[in-house]
């Protein structure tokens, strides 16, 4: 009977081919408008790294004190080089890294190429397990390599292949500023959307870093961080790099893995603790104050997702109800004009479940061919999403299967709820109404 009633509304809609595109297309521009705004969405609010995004912490502590929330600030969203460091040394966590960007000029071998700018981060050997850095060739570095200043570094692919061609580049030199650093790993493509170890410094979506180098030998090169220095009540600092280590500026990103839940509660207690000496050192003269948030939460917390991102998903769900309102009226329509018909077929013994059932199928039909109309919208909507967005943000959209998949659900399902009403009413048709007056 399913097949009948296709073969019935393929008929019914062939014979009104006018109203049947204004329905299609209703649907296909309120799926698209909605499914373009997903792919956004989905890719700047995904989770960068699921199977550990529960263990991974990233710790803040008040320096600046209640002035600093006064004036509507909160706590900094990194730490000082002094809290930093101390953390580091006392290592109460499985895995730890402070972290920083740093940028450089690169001098190529080649005498011949001109020395571009590079950027990438300085952090601690448990930065790629941490992490799940995957790599090409070699690895990272170790922690008795920290402890030395090891004059190491970690390229990128992209990097690789511009210095060395992609081949196997460890044991390789480049020359970063007015230093040599021997390439001990080649990291894979690899680069998390959203970049949650930084985004207190960018915005999460940008190109990936070309290197990464020990924190400790960017401190000995005295390397300034190439990105946020916020030094609320440090304008007492003393002059110099060893001035801005000692001051109160926050300019380290810090994370901490934590297995379980005993080791979140330890490491919380730790970090109260370590908070507290540092008040009855005559360092602070507030209550202690410091947390410690997750991945996710520390994404919501940074605000990641950017609220265009939001308001636009919210607009096009609007604008996709609007579109379904109006298909409702379109087959409200179209289904009561055929009244004398289905009276008709009511008399002949159809019942209203058949009947329901019939109109219902024409529905479907509408739905898959809306749906189909939206997929290739939105692949338009995919195409031109830079003209809304920053192309940062713009360029992680992408149509694959799974947003095709879900463009198709989404048209049929809307559509047959869109139809429950023109349905249901069709199916109530009184036939000796209907016979009567016809």
């Amino acid at each position: 009977m399913l097949a009948y009633y296709l073969r019935l509304g393929l008929h019914s809609l062939r014979r009104n081919p006018i109203l049947t595109a204004l329905m299609v297309m209703a649907v296909g521009f309120g799926v698209a408008s909605s499914m373009t705004t997903y792919a956004v969405f989905r890719a700047v609010s995904g989770n960068p790294l699921p199977d550990k995004s529960t263990q991974l912490f990233a710790p803040q502590i008040d320096v600046w004190g209640p002035d600093s929330r006064a004036r509507g600030r909160d706590i900094p969203d990194a730490l000082t080089y002094k809290d930093a460091t101390a953390l580091m040394h006392e290592h109460k966590a499985a895995r730890q890294t402070a972290i920083y960007p740093v940028g450089f000029t690169l001098v190529p071998r080649d005498a011949a190429r001109e020395p571009f700018a590079v950027s990438g981060y300085a952090a601690y050997a448990d930065f790629f397990p941490m992490f799940e850095v995957p790599f090409l060739y070699g690895s990272g570095w170790n922690a008795a390599q920290d402890e030395a200043r090891a004059t190491v570094v970690v390229i990128s692919s992209k990097l690789n292949q511009q210095l060395f061609g992609g081949a196997n580049s460890v044991g390789q030199t480049v020359h970063l500023d007015d230093h040599d650093y021997q390439v001990i790993g080649v990291a894979a493509d690899w680069n998390p959307r959203p970049r949650f170890y930084d985004v207190n410094n960018s915005s999460g979506f940008t190109d990936p870093p070309d290197f990464f180098l020990p924190f400790t030998r960017a401190i000995d090169t005295q390397t300034e961080t190439a990105g946020n220095d916020n030094c609320f009540g440090s304008g007492g600092r003393k002059p110099g790099f060893d001035g801005w280590l000692q001051s109160e500026c926050a300019w380290v990103s810090y994370w901490v893995e934590l297995p379980d839940a005993a080791a979140v509660r330890a490491y919380r207690s730790y970090l109260l603790g370590y908070a507290d000496e540092q008040r009855q050192a005559g360092r602070f003269h507030w209550p202690s104050y410091v947390t410690l948030r997750n991945l996710t939460e520390w994404m919501d917390y940074e605000r990641v997702v950017p609220p265009e991102t939001r308001i636009s998903l919210v607009l096009s769900l609007g604008f996709l109800l609007v579109c379904l309102v109006n298909t409702v009226g379109l087959m409200l329509a179209k289904f009561m004009r055929r009244a004398g018909e289905i009276g008709v077929r009511r008399a002949l013994g159809a019942s209203r479940r058949e009947i329901w059932l019939q109109y219902l199928a024409e529905a479907a039909i509408v739905g898959v061919s809306g749906g189909l109309a939206g997929v290739m919208l939105t692949g338009l909507g995919v195409l031109g999403v830079g003209l809304v967005f920053e192309p940062d943000i713009a360029r992680l959209a992408h149509i694959n299967l799974g947003l095709v998949g879900l463009t198709l659900l989404c048209s049929l399902v809307a559509t047959l709820g869109a139809a429950f009403y023109p349905t249901w009413r069709a199916s109530r048709v009184q036939p000796a109404w209907q016979l009567k007056s016809h």
